[in-house]
């Protein structure tokens, strides 16, 4: 069985003069919800082996301060599909990876809508949001966990 941590951006800034959605950058709040969400998955054991990251800069943020804070060593991809994709493209991209723990990080609703898909739940994830699903061979999933990034931030 392998699992699948789905990360949502953290906060991004509306007011930062970015000329299109693909350039928004994180607001100082979901810098630190970032660095939260990485040193967490560290100290817990939960480290992906592999990241598919959406090409949103807010997105690549979330990922590298993640990854900075938690001194993880795995690698990261960009993968298009995570921001201009479907529910179908991305449990394509979560159940192709032969990873242990694969993380992929999007956007709303197709972070939601797939969880929905994968596990039958009904959840919405806020930005910052982390949800665990492990998958079983038929591509069907159990989550895990949903955390919030207040949760990690508060601590």
């Amino acid at each position: 069985m392998s699992a699948v941590i789905f990360l949502r951006h953290a906060k991004s800034d509306w007011h930062a003069g970015a000329t299109d959605d693909l350039s928004r950058p994180l607001t100082d709040r979901g810098r630190a919800a970032a660095a939260a969400v990485g040193s967490f998955l560290a100290e817990a054991g939960h480290v992906p082996n592999l990241v598919l990251c959406s090409p949103a800069v807010r997105a690549r943020q979330t990922v590298e301060i993640a990854i900075a804070a938690g001194d993880w060593t795995c690698p990261t991809d960009t993968v298009d599909e995570l921001y201009y994709g479907t529910v179908e493209d991305m449990v394509a991209l979560a159940c192709k990876r032969q990873v242990p723990v694969l993380m992929i990080i999007g956007h709303e609703p197709t972070m939601s809508s797939t969880l929905d898909y994968l596990t039958g739940a009904e959840l919405r994830m806020p930005t910052g949001a982390l949800a665990r699903v492990n998958l079983s061979s038929d591509n069907s999933g159990q989550l895990e966990w949903l955390i919030p990034p207040r949760l990690l931030t508060d601590r």
